[in-house]
């Protein structure tokens, strides 16, 4: 059950349309689904605001198609899957049910899927991506689909990089009225202090391993962004938009006081 679908429950328990007994049933039912080989979470929606997300890589087509077939039959209109590569993005849409199939669209640059669509916008402002160069963009679509799927609204600024720091520079309105801003670097990493100088909200880093043999595969570039003498910059793991993303939507989404 997802928390607009609770809050709609409590509102006819309020309005007598439901009784408190069927509803105390409702939200008993199956707040684990077991499938054998996943233990899938119904209840994570009203805990958190954010149903379960599926990560593709180490699973198979079909156990992929089994979580999401559970998600949508507990009320998960929209289902996320990440880390999922080409092939067995085909494989899923093949083996899905024929409704679930026709809502299944596939980001080959992200290498994630999305069930269901992509929602209303229902944030407080604008998260910005910004990629240092074009081999950052995997990552960068990562954080910036799952940050859309939770509901924000996203500017894209790519290619934005210290090496020409007048391209980022050229976009200081975008950074300056984000509520969050996700910087996304390989190679040296400097991009996150740069925007972290720059931006008067939380900046979230993602180091990348692209880069020559002394990045380390994205190493320096961690080690870099956690070093960071800018004010505000938090970092998450190595290529990890999906976390970058959700943070971000975490901060956009926050209840003004």
């Amino acid at each position: 059950m997802e928390k607009k679908e609770l809050e709609a429950l409590m509102r006819a328990v309020a309005a007598g349309e439901v009784s408190p007994d069927d509803a105390a049933l409702r939200l008993r039912e199956a707040p684990v689904v077991e499938l054998g080989y996943a233990k899938v979470d119904m209840h994570r929606g009203m805990r958190q605001g954010v149903s379960e997300v599926i990560y593709g890589a180490g699973k198979t087509p079909e156990q992929i198609c089994g979580i999401i077939a559970a998600m949508r039959d507990g009320g998960q209109h929209r289902v996320l899957v990440t880390r999922l590569d080409e092939e067995k993005a085909a494989a899923v849409r093949s083996g899905l049910r024929e409704v679930d199939a026709s809502e299944f669209e596939y980001r080959d640059l992200p290498q994630l899927a999305i069930v269901g669509g992509l929602p209303e916008v229902d944030g407080n402002g604008t998260i910005v991506v910004a990629a240092a160069g074009t081999s950052d963009l995997p990552v960068a679509e990562e954080a910036a689909v799952t940050a859309e799927m939770l509901g924000s609204r996203v500017t894209r600024l790519y290619d934005v990089g210290v090496a020409g720091i007048h391209r980022l520079l050229a976009h200081a309105d975008d950074i300056l009225q984000a509520n969050a801003v996700v910087a996304v670097a390989g190679m040296e990493g400097a991009l996150a202090s740069v925007v972290g100088g720059m931006a008067a909200c939380p900046v979230i880093a993602v180091p990348t391993s692209i880069g020559y043999g002394a990045s380390f595969g994205g190493v320096a570039a961690l080690l870099a962004m956690l070093n960071s003498c800018a004010s505000g910059v938090s970092v998450v793991n190595i290529d990890n938009g999906f976390g970058a993303g959700y943070q971000a939507s975490l901060i956009d989404h926050a209840k003004v006081r």
